[in-house]
């Protein structure tokens, strides 16, 4: 059975490329436009192998998303991978104790994102 993976970014080309290449990966994959959305994608899903977020979104951000995340009973182990334009420690530091398992600055390229997915991805 495929994992699945939740990719919450409000860029809707950028959602369709990390898909593309997940998908290539032999990933099942959900999609969210922002942090809100991807909280109600994780009530109504079964298991979410790992997330994949955006920092910088509309209605919830997501390093607040990845501190929800943490406080969900049946997702709180899910690693999430931060994909953003943000480079900076300051942020890289939220991100990590708000419970993120690695940070990819964008723009990226999908081998370099497969890598960090096989070596986080829960079993």
């Amino acid at each position: 059975m495929a994992k699945t993976i939740l990719i919450v970014d409000d860029s809707s080309s950028l959602r369709t490329v990390v898909k593309i290449a997940l998908q290539r990966g032999g990933y099942d994959v959900l999609e969210a436009g922002d942090g809100l959305e991807g909280l109600a994608q994780l009530d109504q899903a079964g298991k979410v192998h790992l997330i994949v977020s955006d920092v910088n979104m509309p209605n919830m951000d997501g390093i607040t998303f990845v501190s929800r995340v943490k406080q969900h009973a049946r997702h709180k182990f899910a690693p999430v991978i931060m994909l953003t334009t943000e480079g900076q420690d300051e942020k890289k530091q939220q991100g990590k104790a708000a419970g993120a398992k690695a940070w990819i600055v964008k723009p990226f390229n999908p081998p370099q994102l497969l890598d960090a997915v096989s070596k986080l991805i829960l079993p």
